[in-house]
C-alpha cells in the first residue's frame, strides 16, 4: 500500500511585483494556512515518510509551515522538476519515491491536472477541480512500489482546502 499527500503551495505574496515568480514568499494568510494544514494532517495521522517539494520559495515555506505539526518528518527533497510541472512530470518524479507515504508540494495548473488524473474517482468537493492554494489530497494506491503507480489508480482518502479548516 502506498499513500500520496498532494499539496498545492499556500497563498503567496504579490506585494513586490519585481520579485521573480520562483522567489515569491507566502503572505500572512498562506503562513496561517500552512500551519493549519500541518495540524489537520497530524490530527488524521497523515504523516509523510518522504517530502518531494518544488524548489520555489513558496513551496518550501509551505512545507516549513506544515512540518512543526509533524515531528520526526524528514527534510524536504527539493525537486526543481516540480516547479510548474505538468501531470506527466509529477508522476515521473513520484515513481522514484522510496517511502510508503509521500508528500508532494507543487503548483497549479499541473497539480490540479495531476490530482484529477491520478485518482479513479474525484472527491465530491466543488474545489477539487480548481485545486486552490493549500488544497491537499490524500490518496491511496494498492501497489508494491511507486514505479507501479499510474493514472486512474488512486483511491481518495481525504481532500481539504484551507478555508475549511482555518482557525
Amino acid at each position: 500500500m502506498k499513500r500520496l499527500i498532494l499539496t498545492r503551495h499556500a497563498k503567496s505574496s504579490w506585494d513586490d511585483p519585481l520579485t521573480p515568480d520562483h522567489d515569491r514568499p507566502l503572505n500572512e494568510r498562506g503562513r496561517a494556512a500552512a500551519a493549519d494544514l500541518g495540524q489537520w494532517l497530524a490530527s488524521r495521522g497523515y504523516v509523510p515518510g518522504q517530502v518531494l517539494c518544488s524548489d520555489s520559495l513558496r513551496t518550501r515555506k509551505t512545507w516549513a509551515g506544515i512540518a512543526p505539526a509533524l515531528p520526526g518528518t524528514p527534510e524536504p527533497e527539493l525537486k526543481p522538476a516540480l516547479y510548474h510541472a505538468g501531470a506527466e512530470v509529477m508522476l515521473a518524479v513520484l515513481r522514484h519515491a522510496t517511502a510508503d507515504t509521500v508528500m508532494m508540494v507543487g503548483h497549479n495548473p499541473g497539480i490540479a491536472e495531476f490530482a484529477a488524473r491520478i485518482v479513479a474517482h474525484a472527491p465530491v468537493n466543488p474545489e477539487f477541480s480548481r485545486y486552490p492554494t493549500g488544497a491537499t489530497l490524500v490518496v491511496d494506491f494498492v501497489a508494491d512500489t511507486w514505479a507501479d503507480v499510474g493514472f486512474g489508480q488512486g483511491v481518495v482518502d481525504d481532500f481539504i482546502v484551507p478555508r475549511e479548516i482555518m482557525a
